[in-house]
C-alpha cells in the first residue's frame, strides 16, 4: 500500500497553526484556512511534477534537520534561503509563482503579502515532513522519486471546492480534473463534404426531413433558413426568455422587500473561534475570542487576543499602578499566558507558542526597565514531586526561550496552588495547569 504523504503534511497545518497565523497576519481565520487549503495542493503538486526531483531530495533532507517543522510560524515572514530554493525548483520562474499567489489571495479574500507568508509555512511543512519521512525510512534519491510519483493518485482529491488552477496552466497537475480545453481540435466530420471539381456542375439537393436548411453566404458563414411551417415551435424562442425574465424580476423584488440586517460594528481585525468549553449537557460550545491590535510606546503594534496577556501587560506597564507598585504589591499580580502550551507531560513548547513568546519579547524590548518572573503550575493529579519537577522544567524552558536579561527568575510551583481536586475531570483541572509571569522590582 502506498504512503499518503499528504495526510502527514496536513497534520502539521492543524487548527492551532491556522489560528495563530490569523492572529499574526491580522487576517480572518476562515481566510487563512481557505488560502492554506489552496496552497497545499499547489506546493505538493509542484513537488510531484518537478523536473528537478534529485535536487529537491537534497533540499528536503536538509529541511528535515534544519528545524523547519519545530517552528513553522517562524517562517511566516522568513526569507529563508532553503525555502526560496525549494520554491524556485517546484515553480520555476517568478511569473508562475506570482500568478499562483495572486490567484489564491483572490480566492481566500486575504492580502497578497499574507498569501506569500502562508506559502512559506506550507512549503516548510511539506519539505520538512517529506524530509523527515525520507530520513526515518532511509530513502535514497530513486526511492524518493518513486514516493513522489505515488502521490499523484491523491492529488485529485486535495483541491478545495470552487477553486481551480486550470487558468494558470496547472490543470494537468491534478489529473486534469480542473483542466480547461485549450486549442481543442474538433473530430473529423463523419460525413465529409466531397471535393468539388470546378468543372463538375453542382446539383442542388432537397433538405433532409426534420433538418433545417442551411444557406451558405458568399463570405462562407452560414445561417438557418426557417420554414414558414415552424411557427408552432418558434414561439418558445421568445416565450422562454420572457418567463425567465419574469422569474428573475420576482426574485429581485422579494430580495429588495426584505428588511436589511444591521451590520455588526467590528473593532477588531479578526476573531478566533475556539471549541474548548462545554455546556451542562456535554455539547461543544463555540467561544469567540477576538483579536486586537496592541500599541507599543514606539508606535509598533502586535496582534493579540483582546484582554489577553499582551493586552493586560502593556496596559499595566503604561499605568501609574505599575510605576507606584512595591515588590510586595507586584507579588500577587500574575498574568497568565493564554496561548502558550507544552507537549503532554513534557517541558517542550508546542510550535504555536512561539507567537506569544515573540510578542512578550517585543513588550520587554519596549519597556527596558521592566523585569519579570516566570511561574509554572500543574494540577493535583499525579505524584506531587513529579509535578513540582515538571513545573520547574517548564518555567526554565520559557525563560530560555525568551533569552532576555529582563527575566529575573523562573520558578515551578507544582500543584501547591491548585484548587481543583485530582478526581475532577481533565477539563475542570485545566485552570490549575498554567504558566504565568509577574513583574518584579
Amino acid at each position: 500500500m502506498s504512503t499518503n504523504l499528504i495526510d502527514l503534511i496536513k497534520g502539521q497545518l492543524g487548527q492551532s497553526t491556522i489560528s495563530q497565523a490569523a492572529i499574526t497576519l491580522g487576517e480572518s481565520e476562515s481566510g487563512i484556512s481557505k488560502a492554506v487549503s489552496a496552497l497545499l495542493p499547489a506546493v505538493i503538486g509542484g513537488f510531484v511534477n518537478s523536473n528537478a526531483q534529485s535536487e529537491l531530495f537534497t533540499y528536503v533532507k536538509e529541511a528535515s534537520s534544519s528545524g523547519l517543522l519545530s517552528n513553522l510560524l517562524g517562517n511566516l515572514n522568513s526569507s529563508d534561503s532553503l525555502i526560496s530554493k525549494i520554491l524556485s525548483l517546484i515553480f520555476g520562474n517568478g511569473d508562475k509563482l506570482e500568478a499562483i499567489t495572486t490567484s489564491v489571495s483572490e480566492y481566500a479574500g486575504i492580502s497578497k503579502d499574507s498569501t506569500d507568508a502562508l506559502l512559506n509555512i506550507v512549503t516548510a511543512s511539506t519539505a520538512g515532513t517529506i524530509g523527515r519521512y525520507a530520513s526515518e525510512n532511509n530513502l535514497d534519491a530513486f526511492s524518493f522519486v518513486n514516493l513522489l510519483n505515488e502521490q499523484k493518485k491523491h492529488l485529485s482529491m486535495l483541491l478545495p471546492a470552487g477553486f481551480s488552477f486550470a487558468s494558470l496552466g496547472l490543470g494537468n497537475w491534478f489529473g486534469n480534473i480542473d483542466a480547461e480545453p485549450v486549442n481543442v481540435i474538433p473530430e473529423p466530420n463523419q460525413n465529409p463534404i466531397p471535393e468539388i471539381n470546378p468543372t463538375t456542375p453542382i446539383t442542388e439537393k432537397a433538405p433532409v426531413a426534420d433538418s433545417p436548411a442551411i444557406d451558405v453566404t458568399r463570405s462562407g458563414t452560414t445561417h438557418e433558413i426557417v420554414s414558414g411551417n415552424d411557427s408552432g415551435g418558434n414561439i418558445w424562442k421568445w416565450l422562454l426568455p420572457l418567463l425567465l425574465l419574469l422569474l428573475l424580476g420576482w426574485f429581485f423584488w422579494k430580495q429588495c422587500d426584505r428588511k436589511p440586517v444591521p451590520a455588526a460594528v467590528a473593532t477588531t481585525d479578526s476573531t478566533v473561534v475556539e471549541k474548548d468549553s462545554t455546556n451542562v449537557a456535554g455539547d461543544t460550545v463555540a467561544v469567540t475570542r477576538e483579536t486586537t491590535v496592541v500599541s507599543l510606546p514606539s508606535g509598533k503594534t502586535l496582534q493579540a487576543y483582546k484582554g489577553g496577556i499582551e493586552d493586560q501587560m502593556v496596559t499595566f506597564l503604561k499605568s501609574d499602578d505599575y510605576k507606584n507598585s512595591t515588590e510586595a504589591q507586584l507579588k500577587d499580580k500574575w498574568f497568565n499566558f493564554d496561548n502558550l502550551n507544552f507537549e503532554f507531560n513534557k517541558a517542550v513548547l508546542t510550535p504555536e507558542s512561539q507567537v506569544q513568546l515573540d510578542n512578550l519579547k517585543m513588550i520587554l524590548a519596549e519597556f527596558p526597565d521592566a523585569k519579570i518572573k516566570i511561574g509554572a503550575y500543574t494540577d493535583k493529579k499525579g505524584d506531587e514531586n513529579t509535578n513540582l519537577k515538571l513545573s520547574e522544567d517548564r518555567a526554565n524552558t520559557v525563560k530560555s526561550a525568551l533569552n532576555s536579561a529582563q527575566v529575573a527568575d523562573a520558578e515551578g510551583y507544582g500543584s501547591k496552588f491548585a484548587k481543583v481536586p485530582a478526581e475532577a475531570s481533565d477539563k475542570a483541572r485545566e485552570s490549575d495547569r498554567k504558566t504565568a509571569v509577574r513583574f518584579v522590582k
